[in-house]
């Protein structure tokens, strides 16, 4: 009888357990295997052969295991068919004993693991018989040595069978995303013969559901996909592919693989911001997975059920978001020309409340999370922040409001020049002086915008389940200019339209609030910054109340209790601008930027219809 002996092979190789056989073991299998012939010079024994065999499956090696039988031929195909079709992460193979039948045949025991990651381990046991030739033992080959229940022609495979995902309920209870069939559209080019001709038919059908799908994009992306491999066209809703279905459905080349995903009711509807979540639950529908692993015939028809394990349901997802809001922050951008964005924040809670931009934006990708601009005078909340702590200012300190001023050969302008002379500071802050708040970051240390912008979330890493996001870099200056540039959010001040969120959550709160999207998974947060003191704090808060009560955001007088700032933002070649309005009412915060805009008019425009539909 054998010892028993237990070897793993990966999709690299194969290695011996640990602990399970000593090096001495080891070399004199390697000396055995490399040399055939023992020093009285005969060949392997049987026991020696079978572990050969089996250590050759589990790493792998498909000829070196098929040389081992009496058939390489189909050993060899069947094998790596085998392999192929399974395409374990590790195999396992232990030999227990090596016995004689009831006809004196030698026969070998074993067991065989096929590792499929994730915790998904098939473990059968088997036995293979040995044959004595001319040149030594072999395996009597049959299909049923990898398998008992496999016949000739047989194969195996595996197949995994994923469940259906659950829905995405908003905080409130809604569903704003469920499960439905889509269908992709694919072009297969070897199947296809003419493809710049069904690219034709298929641009030509599909055009009314997305108007970007061409004959040369169609061509271009089959040019792109790798030899052998179909190119996806289009995923389409059912309700889209029946529309078109007797247009395509004929032509040469195209099939129409179908799967079931989360899709929103409404195209488009926070597309930015679910298309995250929709990932999250994807790892949780590969994780609740069942699989099974079948014998096929030669045709490829299933002929047995070797092993399954069922998948289990996917519970529904409740994401922070509101409905309403969302909508709200929609139908605020919408209408704009430009790539416009809105991003809203619970301050006491830190949840996700929308995330909108309209079309131009979305073309753009997730840049109302991620995306990076100059903040203009919305920074200018830091600022006021960093000089309140310093102590050398309050709300009441009179400050010079000059139409222009320079600093160490640098001409900074206000606005058309517009020239308050000496003003209290709240005052400065409500028309946004240029002028007075370079002077304050000019007065202050280089790393103290730094500082205050952390306390504030700028510059702050976090790691939210559902989506990525970056709150913005501010820098420390190291000269004059620099601190003047950064001073008013331009400069090497960059933010997202998620990170100004963040700023005015922190000042509506008290403190910097950790985002969250998804309930039930938390965020991680690379600091945790101390909060501006409580009197600079209620300094801020008068301060970005005058703003809408008798400054730059009079617009917005009617909109309730509102604090906030206004915000231009030169870019480029300084002859463009973004608009920005960063603020909060009651328990919601919020950012607006629209690109391009050329003032913060359009984004105060924004904020209105936002704050009333909300």
């Amino acid at each position: 009888m054998l010892v028993r002996e237990k070897r793993c092979g990966g999709r690299g190789g194969f290695g011996i357990l640990a602990g399970m056989v000593s090096s001495r073991i080891l070399g004199a299998l390697a000396a055995l295997l490399l040399v055939p012939v023992a020093a009285c010079g005969t060949g392997p024994s049987e026991e020696d052969v079978a572990r050969s065999f089996v250590n050759a499956v589990a790493a792998g090696d498909a000829v070196g295991a098929a040389n081992l039988t009496d058939a390489p031929g189909p050993a060899r195909q069947l094998i790596e068919d085998t392999r192929r079709n399974l395409s374990p992460a590790a195999v396992c193979g232990t030999v227990r004993e090596v016995v004689e039948d009831a006809q004196g045949v030698p026969t070998a025991k074993y067991d065989l693991s096929w590792d499929f990651g994730s915790g998904r381990v098939w473990a059968y046991p088997a036995e293979l018989r040995l044959v004595e030739q001319e040149q030594g033992w072999k395996v009597h080959w049959a299909p049923a040595v990898l398998h008992p229940r496999l016949g000739a022609a047989h194969s195996l495979a595996f197949r995994e069978q994923r469940p259906d995902p659950g829905p995405v309920l908003d905080r409130d209870g809604r569903q704003v995303m469920g499960p439905e069939q889509l269908i992709t559209v694919s072009l297969n080019p070897a199947e296809a013969g003419d493809v710049r001709g069904v690219a034709a038919a298929l641009a030509g059908a599909l055009r009314s559901i997305d108007p970007q799908i061409t004959q040369q994009s169609i061509v271009d992306g089959v040019g792109r996909t790798p030899p052998g491999r179909p190119y996806a066209v289009v995923t389409l809703r059912r309700g889209d592919y029946e529309r078109v279905k007797s247009q395509i459905y004929d032509l040469p080349g195209v099939r129409f693989p179908a799967q079931t995903r989360l899709v929103t009711a409404e195209r488009g509807y926070g597309s930015q911001v679910l298309a995250g979540v929709a990932r999250v639950i994807d790892q949780q529908v590969a994780a609740n997975a069942g699989w099974r692993v079948v014998a096929l015939d030669a045709a490829g028809n299933e002929t047995a059920e070797l092993h399954s394990v069922a998948a289990k349901p996917v519970a529904p997802t409740t994401v922070t978001l509101s409905d309403a809001t969302q909508r709200a922050a929609e139908q605020a951008v919408d209408p704009v020309p430009q790539a416009a964005m809105l991003v809203a924040i619970q301050p006491s809670t830190g949840e996700l409340l929308a995330v909108a931009q309209n079309a131009p934006a979305d073309a753009q990708g997730p840049v109302a999370l991620s995306g990076r601009y100059p903040p203009g005078s919305t920074f200018k909340t830091v600022t006021a922040t960093a000089a309140l702590e310093g102590g050398a200012v309050t709300v009441d300190t009179p400050v010079q409001c000059p139409g222009r001023k320079t600093f160490d050969g640098r001409v900074l302008p206000n606005d058309h020049e517009f020239d308050l002379g000496t003003v209290p500071l709240h005052t400065a802050f409500a028309q946004s002086c240029n002028t007075t708040f370079a002077q304050l970051a000019v007065d202050l240390p280089a790393q103290a915008l730094t500082d205050a912008g952390r306390r504030l979330g700028i510059g702050v890493d976090f790691e939210m389940p559902g989506a990525t996001t970056i709150t913005g870099t501010a820098p420390p200056a190291d000269s004059v200019v620099q601190r003047v540039e950064n001073g008013i959010g331009q400069g090497t001040i960059l933010a997202s339209p998620f990170g100004m969120a963040l700023v005015t959550a922190s000042v509506a709160r008290g403190q910097l609030p950790v985002p969250t999207l998804i309930r039930g998974m938390q965020t991680r947060a690379d600091a945790t910054p101390q909060p501006p003191s409580p009197r600079t704090l209620d300094q801020l808060r008068t301060m970005m109340r005058e703003v809408v009560t008798g400054g730059t955001a009079t617009a917005l007088a009617g909109s309730g209790d509102v604090r906030g700032k206004t915000g231009t933002a030169q870019f480029g070649d300084g002859t463009h601008s973004h608009g920005w309005f960063v603020g909060y009412r009651g328990d919601v915060a919020f950012a607006v930027l629209v690109t391009d805009a050329g003032s913060s008019g359009p984004a105060v425009e924004v904020a209105r219809r936002f704050l009333a539909g909300s």
